[in-house]
């Protein structure tokens, strides 16, 4: 899979390219990715895809250290709001 097909807004590869930016920037960044990502498609996957593209270039940047961290502690899945969150499974 192309790198376009990826990151079609191409927010990663962006992130990559502003001076300064800050890990809760880079945090913030990935969320606006991560949600625009296919349901169909499988995320780590593509998360491994753009740490092999950019990563190793960029091994210091707080992008890198975001996308790493999606791999080390990969989203819950499954709903967790609605009234069963609030009130419990009683």
């Amino acid at each position: 899979m192309q790198l376009a097909e990826i990151d079609p807004k191409g927010l990663i590869r962006e992130s990559y390219r502003i001076g300064g930016v800050t890990r809760g920037e880079c945090r913030s960044i990935f969320l606006d990715w991560a949600i625009s990502v296919p349901s169909s498609a499988d995320t780590l996957e593509h998360v491994r895809s753009l740490l092999g593209a950019y990563g190793a270039e960029h091994p210091a940047h707080p992008m890198t250290s975001t996308l790493q961290e999606a791999l080390e502690k990969p989203a819950a899945t499954g709903r967790r709001g609605g009234r069963k969150a609030r009130l419990g499974s009683a």
